[in-house]
């Protein structure tokens, strides 16, 4: 997640959406006065700063008592003010209203179908071998990004979500609003060798792995317009 003073953005990170590489991009643009949060496995092009600290919950209390009392209050006693993956919804809590109200707010989505597989081949890098796809389809940890940008009504806390499919046009159009040098393109893979095979998605799941994505994505997909 990046909050940036000097061009007046916020960036919120989603899971499996060349994040990481826009944040790395991001890194090398951004003033020292700017927040960029730890990513994990660490990058070295990337240069973490002012992410941590106490701050006044205030706001965060009376906006949502319960989630305060879920987890923000332990953000608090480990001085945990922003995240990598941290959700907008509580970046507006922690900082002012009128920092949340002016600046520009952008995340990024990928078609689900295509998301899902690139989670699979990531969890199974960091799982014992022979983790299968029906293994990953046992379980229940989809790559979910719409709670990570949207409020609990559904509606969006961002000004844009730009498409992974493509990205640099989007964050060409982007990057020309908010007065960042972009040559059109990232120049920058993070975490790509998470995955080696590249067959198509289309060609990977059946029919009812299929239509499982298709309803643990519903919302997505109906945001977004993606078909598979």
């Amino acid at each position: 997640m990046i909050i940036s003073h000097k061009y007046k953005f916020i960036f919120i990170k989603t899971l499996k959406t060349a994040g990481t590489s826009v944040e790395v991009f991001l890194s090398e643009h951004c003033g020292a006065n700017d927040i960029l949060t730890p990513v994990w496995p660490a990058v070295e092009a990337h240069a973490a700063r002012n992410y941590s600290g106490l701050w006044n919950p205030l706001r965060e209390i009376l906006m949502d008592p319960a989630l305060f009392m879920r987890s923000g209050i332990r953000d608090l006693y480990h001085r945990r003010r922003f995240y990598n993956h941290i959700a907008a919804g509580v970046v507006r809590k922690r900082i002012s209203a009128k920092i949340w109200k002016s600046y520009f707010k952008f995340a990024i989505d990928r078609n689900p179908w295509d998301k899902t597989l690139s989670h699979y081949y990531w969890l199974k890098r960091l799982s014992p071998e022979g983790f299968s796809l029906a293994d990953y389809f046992a379980g229940s940890d989809f790559c979910l990004n719409y709670p990570l940008y949207t409020d609990r009504r559904g509606d969006s806390l961002v000004d844009r979500v730009l498409k992974y499919e493509r990205l640099n046009e989007d964050l060409g159009e982007v990057f020309a609003k908010l007065g960042i040098p972009f040559s059109g393109s990232l120049k920058v893979k993070a975490k790509s060798e998470y995955r080696s095979d590249r067959t198509h998605y289309r060609n990977v799941f059946s029919e009812a792995q299929k239509n499982r994505i298709e309803r643990e994505f519903e919302r997505e997909i109906a945001l977004h317009n993606y078909e598979f």
